[in-house]
């Protein structure tokens, strides 16, 4: 979640409040491309009001939620999808950045296996994503400032990968902050960016993220994570490393200002 704001409340967020009765407890949040306001509903209950973006990863986010059903996933309350509006029970604000290093890769692995239920016929395809995403590495000039050798790594890999050994749903974009405390369970995933594919898809953002901790010990922080990941989830090592490469070079393309981060990873994850 981003930094809280004072705002006038704008149309989106109070059409919401009118249609569910709900009123306002706590500051508006702006969250990635989303408005997240704490509320209490009729009842008295606390809970969050979330009006998402355009964005395609959340257009289905209200369907996985209603799948998971509250295991080991923030609970839908209500969902009107035309406007991205969800109804969501509130959880805590502490995330997975509080939790030793170790003991959260334990948490995401053990969420991955309730999260990745059979796969839903609404939601994209890792598959057809795949193709999409090496046709963007390949039109990549030689110029471009993430090595030409890891590119075309990535590349390979991505044909490789084209055929899933199982295809579930995936969180998608599961990580230190997307997990939050709450009362029922001690963690609960938030923010699905859902796909239907290959579960060795969800572990890169593990490693990317919360990167003040690995400082000075790069290398072996990130191989402690993945391995951590692996072994706990019981993903195969060599399809998960092939996924992390894939995703990093992905990102890097999309978040340059941060490439030198995504490069470490991807070097430290094949050393």
């Amino acid at each position: 979640m981003g930094a809280v704001t004072a705002r006038p409340i704008d149309g989106a967020l109070q059409r919401q409040l009118d249609q569910w009765d709900l009123r306002l407890d706590g500051d508006v949040i702006e969250g990635h491309g989303s408005i997240i306001q704490p509320v209490r509903t009729p009842d008295g209950a606390p809970a969050i009001l979330k009006i998402g973006g355009s964005d395609a990863e959340s257009e289905h986010e209200h369907l996985v939620l209603r799948r998971w059903g509250g295991e080991g996933a923030v609970r839908l309350l209500s969902a009107d999808p035309p406007h991205r509006a969800l109804l969501l029970e509130r959880l805590h604000s502490a995330t997975l950045r509080s939790v030793r290093d170790v003991d959260a890769c334990d948490v995401v692995a053990g969420l991955y296996g309730r999260l990745h239920v059979p796969a839903m016929p609404q939601l994209r395809s890792l598959v057809s994503e795949l193709d999409g995403w090496t046709r963007r590495l390949q039109s990549l000039p030689r110029s471009a400032p993430i090595p030409h050798r890891l590119v075309e790594q990535a590349i390979a890999l991505g044909r490789d990968l084209s055929t899933e050994p199982a295809t579930v749903v995936l969180h998608g974009n599961l990580h230190y902050a997307t997990a939050l405390a709450a009362d029922r369970e001690p963690w609960l995933a938030i923010a699905p960016a859902p796909v239907n594919g290959d579960p060795h898809y969800e572990l890169a953002p593990m490693l990317w993220h919360r990167w003040d901790d690995v400082a000075g010990d790069v290398r072996d922080a990130v191989r402690r994570r993945f391995h951590r990941l692996v072994d706990a989830s019981g993903f195969d090592e060599d399809r998960a490393r092939a996924w992390a490469v894939v995703r990093v070079v992905l990102q890097a393309t999309r978040d340059p200002a941060n490439l030198t981060t995504y490069v470490a990873v991807a070097k430290a994850v094949q050393q």
